[in-house]
C-alpha cells in the first residue's frame, strides 16, 4: 500500500472525527459552496459533494437544508479560506486550514496557540511544500473490485485505490477532483463522501514525551471553531 493508505489508517484517531466538529466544518463548507455556485445541488458540484459528506457523518437532513437556506440569504457573511504554516516543538511542521469570517481574530488565535505551546508561526510557503495536496473519494464498494476501479480511473488522475470496511477509497492529486467526480457520477457509482487532504511527504518519529508536546498544540488548534483541518509531519501510529 502507498502513502495515502498509511496516512488514512493513521488518521483514524479519536480526535479526527469528533461529531460536533464535523457538523461545524460541514456547515461552513455549505455556506462557501452556496456562495460560490448557488443553492441548487444539481447545478453546483461543490454543494453536491458537501451534502454527500453531511450524509456520511449522519448530519440530519433538516440541518443541511437550514444551512443551505441561511447561506442563500444575502445578509449571511461568507467564509474565507486561510492557510497558516508553522512549526510545533521538535521540528514538526504544521499546516492549518481555516475558514473564517474574521481573519484578525483567527490570526491572533492561531499565533497564540503556537506561542503558548513553544511552536512558531511561519510565513506563507514555509512548510506547505512538505505536503502533497490530494483529493479523495469514498465510493460504495458493492459490486466493484478496487483493482478494476484503479485501472478505470487512472486516466482521470487516480493514483491510489484501496478498500476498507466502509467502501473503496480513491486518492488523486488535488487538481483531479472535478474530473473524477464527473466520471463517478456519469458511471452511476455512488459517492459516499469526498474531500481534500494534505499528506506529509516525510514524517518524523518522536518519543512519547515529545509526542505529548506536539499534541498540546494540535489539540488547541483543532478545538478552535475557525480551524477546519490540521496536518503535520509527526509520525502517527494507529490506535
Amino acid at each position: 500500500m502507498g502513502r495515502a493508505f498509511e496516512f488514512r489508517k493513521a488518521r483514524k484517531m479519536k480526535r479526527w472525527s469528533a461529531m460536533s466538529k464535523a457538523f461545524t466544518r460541514i456547515g461552513k463548507d455549505i455556506v462557501m459552496a452556496v456562495k460560490e455556485g448557488g443553492p441548487d445541488p444539481t447545478s453546483n458540484a461543490r454543494l453536491r459533494a458537501v451534502i454527500q459528506n453531511a450524509k456520511a457523518v449522519n448530519m440530519p437532513k433538516d440541518n443541511v437544508e437550514r444551512a443551505i437556506k441561511r447561506a442563500s440569504d444575502k445578509s449571511q457573511g461568507d467564509y474565507k479560506e486561510v492557510i497558516f504554516e508553522g512549526y510545533a516543538p521538535h521540528g514538526i511542521a504544521v499546516l492549518v486550514e481555516t475558514a473564517t469570517d474574521n481573519n484578525t481574530r483567527t490570526v491572533a488565535n492561531v499565533r497564540s496557540y503556537f506561542n503558548k505551546c513553544d511552536g512558531s508561526l511561519g510565513t506563507s510557503g514555509s512548510v506547505v511544500f512538505m505536503f502533497d495536496h490530494t483529493c479523495n473519494f469514498r465510493i460504495n464498494a458493492e459490486g466493484l473490485d478496487p483493482e478494476e476501479v484503479e485501472l478505470e480511473f487512472i486516466d482521470y488522475g487516480a493514483e491510489e485505490v484501496f478498500a476498507d470496511e466502509d467502501g473503496i477509497l480513491i486518492y488523486a492529486p488535488f487538481e483531479s477532483f472535478g474530473a473524477i467526480q464527473s466520471a463517478l457520477e456519469e458511471k452511476g457509482i455512488e459517492i459516499l463522501s469526498s474531500g481534500f487532504e494534505r499528506i506529509p511527504q516525510v514524517t518524523k518519529q518522536l518519543s512519547a514525551e515529545e509526542v505529548a508536546d506536539v499534541e498540546k498544540l494540535l489539540e488547541k488548534l483543532e478545538e478552535d471553531d475557525d480551524v477546519q483541518y490540521v496536518y503535520h509531519t509527526m509520525q502517527e501510529v494507529e490506535e
